[in-house]
């Protein structure tokens, strides 16, 4: 898994985005094309599968929701893989930060 490619991962992400949002979020990534938006959406789409998995497991424990066991464990699951696959990119990211800072100028 180390030797992920982060435009593969990224694109990944964009799909988790546009299928959790269910809206066409893939005018707007290529819109807005810089680096700093997209990795930022990324974040945000992460960020919300976690939110929305812990909702639904609290709501489960609680017994607010008719879904199912199976149900939460795989949200929590999507969040589990979707946070694995941002700490891939943010790794590859600095060991591409630091292999630009040690080149000879």
């Amino acid at each position: 898994m180390s030797n992920m490619d982060i435009n593969q991962v990224l694109a990944q992400m964009r799909t988790m985005k546009i299928e959790s949002s269910g809206s066409t979020a893939s005018a707007e990534v290529e819109k807005s094309g810089d680096f700093s938006s997209l990795l930022k959406q990324s974040i945000d789409s992460v960020n919300e599968t976690q939110q929305q998995a812990g909702k639904l497991a609290q709501a489960f424990e609680t017994g607010e929701t008719d879904a199912s066991l199976s149900e939460v464990m795989v949200s929590l699951q999507k969040a589990n893989v979707s946070f694995q696959a941002m700490v891939q990119v943010r790794n590859k990211l600095v060991e591409a930060y630091k292999d630009t800072m040690n080149m000879p100028m």
